[in-house]
C-alpha cells in the first residue's frame, strides 16, 4: 500500500501561532488542499495525517479542542469525498523528548504497525516545516516541503511553493 503522509496544520488547514489556537473554533482549509488531496487519492495513495500537537501538553488547547477541530476537518473532507485512512498525533510538549514528535519517526512507525502493508518506498511525507522534511529524511522516504527545502543529498526531498505543486511530482 502506498501512503501519502500529510502534516495537518499549515498543510491541509491553516496554522496559527501557538497561543492563538485557544480561540480557533473551526478549521479553515488551505487554498488548493482539497483538490490536491483528491488528486493524491486518484493516483492510488491512501492518506494518513501525521501531526504534532504539542500545544495540548503545553496548555494552549485541550484534547477536546484538538478532537473538535480534527472532526470538523474530517467531516469537511468527507463532504468533498475525501477519505482519510487514519490520523496519528503527538500531544507531547517539545520538552518531553518523546519518540513520536516529528522529526522523530514514532508516528510513522505506529502507522506501519497498524497497517503492515504500507510500502515506504512508494510513500511520501508532505508538510510545511523542517520537522516534516526531516521526518521524511529520518524514515527514508520521499519528502515534500511547502516553502521549505533541505540539505538532503539523497535527492528525495523536494521544495514546493504550495500544496498544489505536489501533483506534478507524484
Amino acid at each position: 500500500m502506498k501512503v501519502a503522509f500529510f502534516d495537518r496544520d499549515g498543510t491541509i488547514i491553516e496554522d496559527y501561532p501557538d497561543h492563538e489556537w485557544t480561540r480557533i473554533k473551526n478549521p479553515v482549509f488551505k487554498v488548493g488542499a482539497i483538490n490536491t488531496l483528491k488528486e493524491v487519492l486518484k493516483k492510488g495513495y491512501q492518506i494518513i495525517i501525521i501531526t504534532n500537537q504539542y500545544i495540548i501538553h503545553e496548555g494552549h488547547i485541550t484534547i477536546d479542542q484538538y478532537h473538535d477541530i480534527t472532526n470538523q476537518m474530517i467531516n469537511g473532507l468527507k463532504y468533498q469525498n475525501i477519505e482519510i485512512l487514519d490520523i496519528f498525533y503527538c500531544p507531547h510538549s517539545k520538552r518531553e523528548g518523546c519518540h513520536c514528535i516529528k522529526p522523530n519517526t514514532g508516528m510513522i512507525e505506529q502507522a506501519i504497525q497498524k497497517y503492515p502493508k504500507i510500502n515506504l518506498e512508494d510513500s511520501f511525507m508532505i508538510g510545511d516545516s523542517a520537522d516534516d522534511v526531516n521526518l521524511a529524511i529520518n524514515i527514508g522516504i520521499k519528502g515534500f516541503g511547502i516553502g521549505i527545502g533541505s540539505n538532503d543529498n539523497k535527492g528525495n526531498i523536494y521544495q514546493l511553493n504550495n500544496i498544489k505543486d505536489l501533483i506534478s511530482f507524484i
